[in-house]
């Protein structure tokens, strides 16, 4: 359990949170195939692991809130899953995944570290319940409905379903029809809940069903809201990336190659020492 002193939460052997380096969760929006994910996963292993920041990689098992009916969900459960599997024992980094159903929680956690909740999802009682009593760390996204106090409840439901360890994130708010926009005020609302609180860039920029049957984006965009997040004090940030975006099978418009990874860690890794050096609001006095 993280030290209940400090604003921290485990996510199996990292430790995210207040005064800590900048942990990043990331990796590819979907599980494609075995191959494309052991190699995204150890290029985004070896570009963390050179600029010194804690990684959580990334993929879903299945996509179940696809604009369309003819878009790529999942490769099945127990496939995808497996290739999950594998990445940890070869990499030996800590896994996040998302899941849409309470029946889902208990099969993904016998896998995965972390267990997400999509934005869409995140006041489902029944969801954040049965992803609490796996006894995983459980990150919620904060719904684009929601304003950021809100996600207090979301936090008291958790810890009633037995969790302990708690990450919240922002991923934008809706404004108008396919755009969002983030107040960065939310990140220390949330992190006034007690728990970290992770900045998803990548779906920030994300423009929800903008291109008809799918949804767009702007992943030029991304490094910037995150140099903006992590200025503010966000202590962690969430990033899909894809050796094609282009041809990614689920959210390609926002998601950043594979060859950006390096200049976009280094700045962030720069910020967080930074903002640890001086944290956001001590110009304000006490």
């Amino acid at each position: 359990m993280a030290d209940s002193a400090l604003r921290r939460t485990a996510v199996g052997d990292l430790s995210i949170g207040e005064g800590l380096p900048l942990a990043v969760l990331a990796g590819p929006c979907v599980v494609e195939g075995r191959d494309i994910t052991m190699r995204i996963a150890e290029q985004v292993i070896a570009c963390s692991s050179r600029h010194g920041l804690p990684l959580v990689f990334k993929a879903s098992f299945d996509k179940a809130n696809r604009s369309s009916a003819r878009s790529f969900r999942s490769l099945g459960t127990e496939e995808s899953l497996g290739i999950l599997s594998e990445v940890k024992e070869q990499f030996g980094v800590p896994l996040v995944t998302d899941i849409h159903l309470p029946e889902q929680a208990a099969r993904a956690a016998e896998v995965v570290d972390l267990l997400q909740i999509p934005a869409f999802l995140c006041r489902q009682t029944d969801l954040l319940t049965a992803a609490a009593e796996t006894g995983k760390a459980v990150n919620v996204k904060k719904g684009q409905f929601l304003a950021a106090g809100e996600m207090g409840n979301v936090v008291e439901k958790l810890r009633v379903g037995g969790a302990s360890e708690v990450l919240l994130t922002e991923r934008g708010t809706f404004f108008g029809y396919h755009r969002l926009v983030n107040d960065f005020t939310g990140i220390p609302t949330m992190q006034a809940f007690g728990v970290p609180v992770v900045f998803d860039a990548t779906h920030s920029v994300q423009r929800p069903g903008g291109d008809g049957d799918r949804s767009g984006g702007d992943r030029r965009m991304a490094p910037l809201l995150a140099r903006a997040a992590v200025s503010v004090g966000a202590d962690a940030v969430f990033l899909e990336c894809h050796e094609d975006p282009d041809e990614a099978l689920s959210d390609g418009p926002n998601s950043l190659p594979l060859d950006s990874l390096d200049s976009v860690f280094g700045t962030l890794r720069r910020l967080r020492e930074f903002a640890l050096e001086h944290p956001p609001g001590s110009e304000f006095g006490p």
